[in-house]
């Protein structure tokens, strides 16, 4: 995380990624790059900081570096479009903006042109990250930089002064937590002691949690420590009450119960079908259909450094 901190694997060392998912959702994360979600057919809840919304079919949601999002529901048959991309592609000294909103409507983006142009930017990063004919680096970071300023022109900014700037280190002490949750997810993390890292009381800290991450303290805590055990089940032999201990469980009745919840599948079952491939619980299927095949491409977990 960090709020699952993302680090995708990306088909070459330009840092752009392109995918189609459907039917899905996504816990509360966050990252260093830019994310740019189009809804190609359906309709999301959705999140990102203090912003929560549905976006519905053609509309376009931006979530700037940094900013803690998530969808906690989506419409059957719904279909999402992410580009992600590294800020050092639009500058080497890019600076995270304070969207008014981070959602511009189907009519907004035709109106503006640009739901044209992010139909072609989509087109050119798979044909040139697939051909990687020479300077194919250099048109998608054109490309790229072409949108996103474009998109800079027509979107409104919040101009809150010294109420930003609370919300902008009260959201960095907040990543800092979670970074410490997963960091330390093998061990004894209460409510009280996370409240108290954010100079909170537990009842308020409660309610500003679940406000940022869309859930329970305890159900993000279990849904990193679920993540580890995935891992260790596909590239371990390591007995299941070892594999509980060394994720956080105190016994195997707990964690095949939790397991389940979060995945639809016991622990058994996961690891006879998930072979190599861990699933990271950031994105999951509706329904925790979780026990369907593992996407292909992956987007692993890793510390901060």
């Amino acid at each position: 995380m960090k709020a699952f901190h993302e680090v995708r694997n990306y088909a070459s060392d330009l840092m752009v990624w392109h995918r189609e998912f459907e039917n899905i959702s996504f816990i509360a994360h966050w990252h260093r790059e830019i994310e740019l979600l189009y809804i190609k057919k359906g309709s999301i809840r959705m999140q990102v900081t203090n912003h929560s919304f549905t976006a519905e079919e053609g509309d376009l949601v931006v979530c700037d570096t940094g900013e803690i999002h998530y969808s906690n529901s989506c419409s059957r048959g719904s279909i999402l479009d992410f580009i992600i991309f590294d800020t050092g592609l639009i500058s080497s000294h890019y600076q995270h903006h304070s969207f008014a909103k981070p959602l511009l409507t189907a009519e907004e983006l035709e109106a503006s042109g640009l739901k044209k142009r992010l139909l072609a930017l989509e087109t050119l990063i798979d044909m040139e990250l697939s051909d990687k004919k020479p300077y194919y680096q250099e048109l998608i970071r054109a490309a790229l930089q072409n949108f996103w300023f474009r998109l800079l022109r027509i979107m409104p900014m919040d101009e809150g002064g010294s109420t930003k700037n609370r919300r902008t280190v009260m959201l960095e002490e907040f990543q800092s937590l979670l970074s410490y949750m997963e960091e330390h997810a093998s061990e004894n993390i209460t409510l009280e002691m996370a409240a108290e890292k954010m100079h909170f009381s537990p009842s308020h800290f409660s309610k500003v949690f679940k406000q940022l991450t869309g859930t329970g303290f305890v159900r993000y805590l279990n849904t990193i420590r679920i993540t580890l055990a995935s891992e260790l089940l596909s590239r371990s032999d390591l007995p299941m009450i070892q594999i509980a201990f060394a994720c956080g469980f105190q016994n195997v009745r707990n964690f095949n119960r939790v397991f389940k919840e979060i995945t639809g599948s016991t622990p058994s079952e996961y690891s006879r079908i998930a072979g190599k491939e861990p699933r990271n619980f950031t994105y999951y299927k509706s329904n925790a259909d979780i026990i369907a095949e593992a996407e292909k491409d992956p987007i692993t977990i890793v510390k901060q450094t």
